[in-house]
């Protein structure tokens, strides 16, 4: 091969290699670090970018995206002197390529250093408990402690979260027991109250029932003392009714007897009969040991004796008949269609037999009341054959004789 075509060959090579130095593409969310002679030049942004050839330098590409970083559990001692591994997440970016380059060698070894001390800070004031329910707090100081030291660097963090935090097997142990045991408790404390609603709710029904029974009950005593109350005022109702109507017969078989007695127009002799009838009576009783004879009973023996006919051949039995075949006297009906009459009216028409159970009254039947005794004897004695003018005669010299024949 000639000389020259060699010494071409090697000039076509220095010119790809100086254009290759001299043009660098950017991707896009990334960035590039020039330095010119070994001092920072400037920061290349997305695009096509020209740089000099064996002066400039790209130091480092920087990628802008959000970027995820998880560090590995790191133990830490709890303020009650128990040891957790806690593992955490950050979330962060790159806003200064700058400062990512030359502020810190390493800002992710940096980042996970500043976590694993600052986790330990905010952890070691907390129980395990409060470390476990306080995770909200734990993440925002420690968002706030990274997002302040971590300016400088060129570093934005955006959030950190606690991925997990694990207690010794021994303590996981005891939690569980604790947790079993709390819902235990709980278990009984719920089966507790239903027992205890279930008291409630059938003491309720009880009282309730018991409630609707006595109701029931006082009722049942009020209709049955009404009921009571309105048979005694009817049974009284009707005795009184029935001495009402027996005065009534008393009143007509007193009226019956004087009218018979003013038609038979008694005289001495009927009154003498009468009288021996009732000497018999006089004698009777254990405890009459002597029986003193009247001293008109021989008057009275004569005066019978004259009624048998033996002074006149005539008895005073004896009757003339009638025209038609009957024996004589004056005829006086008997009129007895008001003998059964009352005023009172009847058991069904009375208030109290209408009462009904939803309306209780205690007014009293207005029932008009019989007439005295005294006065029904007064109208006896006013209407009666008593009345009569001669009868009474007849009467008063019946018992004037004695005393005059005496």
């Amino acid at each position: 091969m000639e000389p020259a075509l060699i010494a071409l060959i090697v000039i076509a090579l220095l010119v790809v290699v100086v254009l290759a130095k001299s043009v660098t593409i950017v991707p896009q969310a990334q960035a590039k670090v020039v330095e010119r002679l070994g001092r920072y030049s400037r920061t290349l942004s997305p695009g096509l970018s020209v740089l000099v050839p064996f002066v400039d330098r790209v130091r480092a590409t920087i990628d802008l995206r959000e970027q995820v970083v998880s560090f590995p559990p790191q133990p830490v001692i709890t303020a009650d002197n128990l040891q957790v591994g806690i593992d955490t997440v950050v979330y962060f970016q790159v806003t200064d390529p700058r400062l990512a380059v030359y502020g810190i060698a390493n800002y992710i070894t940096g980042m996970e250093q500043l976590t694993t001390t600052t986790l330990r800070n905010v952890v070691g004031g907390l129980n395990l408990e409060g470390a476990l329910t306080g995770r909200d707090g734990i993440n925002s100081q420690l968002r706030e402690v990274l997002d302040g030291t971590t300016g400088p660097w060129g570093l934005r963090v955006a959030r950190v979260e606690i991925k997990a935090i694990d207690p010794p097997p021994s303590i996981q142990d005891s939690m569980e027991k604790q947790m079993r045991a709390d819902r235990d408790k709980r278990a009984v404390i719920l089966t507790a109250e239903g027992h205890r609603q279930a008291a409630i709710t059938s003491a309720e029904g009880e009282k309730a029932s018991a409630i609707l029974s006595a109701e029931g009950r006082k009722q049942a005593a009020i209709l049955e003392a009404e009921a009571e109350r309105q048979s005694r005022i009817l049974r009284a109702e009707g005795e009184r009714a029935a001495l009402y109507l027996q005065a009534q017969g008393q009143a007509k078989s007193i009226e019956t007897v004087f009218q018979a007695i003013h038609d038979g127009k008694p005289d001495q002799g009927l009154l003498a009969y009468q009288y021996l009838q009732t000497l018999p009576q006089i004698a009777q009783g254990d405890a009459n040991k002597m029986w003193i004879v009247p001293s008109e009973f021989s008057k009275a023996l004569e005066g019978l004796a004259s009624l048998g006919g033996a002074e006149q051949g005539k008895s005073w039995m004896d009757v003339e008949p009638s025209g038609d075949g009957r024996s004589g006297g004056p005829e006086h009906g008997i009129d007895t269609s008001s003998w059964f009459e009352s005023q009172l009216p009847r058991a069904a028409d009375q208030p109290e037999a209408k009462i009904e159970m939803s309306s209780i009254s205690d007014s009293a039947p207005s029932v008009p009341s019989p007439p005295p005794l005294s006065q029904l004897t007064q109208d006896v004695r006013d209407s009666g054959p008593a009345a009569d003018p001669a009868v009474r005669e007849q009467f008063h010299a019946t018992d004037e004789d004695p005393h005059d024949q005496r």
